[in-house]
C-alpha cells in the first residue's frame, strides 16, 4: 500500500506566505488600473475631491462620448493600428534575420556585428540630426517615418540571438545534409521551434509601436496622419488648457478631470485584448532566450 507523502509543516508555512505574498502583489498591480478606469467613468467633482477609488463616483461618460464622437479620433485610430502592424511585421523581420546570423559563431565579423548592436543602446546621433535625417530622406508625413527609425530594438535582438543559440546545432546540420539552403533551414526548421520568442518579441515591439507617440508628433505635420497618442496628448493639452480658464464650461472641466484616465483605457484596452492569446509565450519565450549569453 502506497503512502501518500504529507508536506512538511515549514513547506506548508512557505504555500501560505508565498500566497499571501502573490494575492499582495496582484492587488497593488491591479488597484492603478482599477481605479483610472474608474475615474473615467466619474463626474468632474468626485475626481478632484479624491472620492473615487475601486468604483466609480457620479457615473458619467461625458469624456468618452466627446472623445468618441470625433471622426478624426477613429482617423487616429486607424493609423495607429496601420502603424503598428507594419511596423511590428518589419521589425520582426530585421530582428530575426539579425539575430539569426549573429547566433552562428562560425560567422567571421561576428564580434564586429555584436559590437555595432550594442553600441547603438548607449549611443545615438540626437535628436536634431535624426530630424534633419528622416526630413533628408523624405520620410516626413510618410508611414516610414515611424516604422523604420525604430525597426530594430537591440535588446530584443540580444535576446533572441541567445535563443537561437540554445537550439540544437544538429538540427540545422541534419537538415544541411539533405541539401536545405540557409534560408530554408531558417523557415522550416528554426522559426517552427521559435513561436515562444516570436511571440514575446512580437508582444514587445506591438506594444512600443503602439504606445509610441512621440515619432509622430515629431515627423507628422497634418491631423489627420497622427497616431491615436498624438490626437489624445492634444485633447489633454486642450482640455487642460481649457480647465484653467474661468469661463469655462461644465462639460469642459468635466473633459479635463477624467481626460488622462480615458487616455489610458483607449491606448491599453487593444493591448488588454491581445495578450492572452500570446501570454502562454510569453514567459517561456524570455526564458529560453536567457539560457545562453
Amino acid at each position: 500500500m502506497v503512502t501518500a507523502i504529507r508536506p512538511s509543516r515549514g513547506y506548508r508555512v512557505f504555500q501560505a506566505v508565498n500566497a499571501v505574498v502573490l494575492t499582495v502583489v496582484v492587488v497593488v498591480t491591479l488597484f492603478p488600473f482599477v481605479n483610472i478606469v474608474a475615474r473615467s467613468f466619474s463626474g468632474e467633482r468626485e475626481i478632484r475631491t479624491g472620492q473615487v477609488s475601486v468604483f466609480p463616483r457620479g457615473f458619467n461618460v461625458t469624456t468618452y462620448q466627446h472623445v468618441m464622437s470625433d471622426t478624426m479620433f477613429w482617423t487616429n485610430y486607424r493609423n495607429t493600428v496601420v502603424y503598428t502592424v507594419v511596423a511590428t511585421a518589419i521589425s520582426l523581420v530585421l530582428t530575426t534575420c539579425y539575430a539569426y546570423v549573429l547566433s552562428k559563431r562560425q560567422l567571421k565579423g561576428r564580434g564586429l556585428l555584436v559590437g555595432i548592436a550594442v553600441f547603438t543602446m548607449f549611443f545615438n546621433g540626437g535628436l536634431i540630426p535624426n530630424y534633419v535625417l528622416i526630413s533628408a530622406l523624405g520620410m516626413r508625413n510618410t508611414l516610414w517615418a515611424i516604422v523604420l527609425p525604430n525597426a530594430v530594438s537591440v535588446f530584443n535582438l540580444l535576446v533572441m540571438k541567445a535563443f537561437f543559440e540554445s537550439l540544437p546545432v544538429e538540427l540545422e546540420e541534419a537538415a544541411a545534409v539533405d541539401g536545405t539552403t540557409t534560408y530554408g533551414t531558417l523557415w522550416r526548421i528554426v522559426l517552427p521551434l521559435s513561436k515562444a520568442v516570436l511571440a514575446t518579441m512580437l508582444l514587445f515591439y506591438a506594444v512600443s509601436f503602439w504606445n509610441s507617440w512621440f515619432a509622430g508628433f515629431l515627423y507628422m505635420d497634418r491631423q489627420e496622419l497622427f497616431p491615436v497618442t498624438v490626437y489624445l496628448r492634444n485633447l489633454i493639452a486642450g482640455a487642460t488648457a481649457g480647465s484653467d480658464q474661468t469661463t469655462s464650461s461644465d462639460t469642459t472641466l468635466q473633459i479635463a478631470a477624467g481626460i488622462q484616465a480615458v487616455t489610458i483605457v483607449l491606448t491599453t484596452l487593444p493591448i488588454l485584448l491581445v495578450y492572452p492569446f500570446i501570454q502562454r509565450y510569453f514567459v517561456s519565450g524570455v526564458m529560453l532566450g536567457a539560457v545562453k549569453g
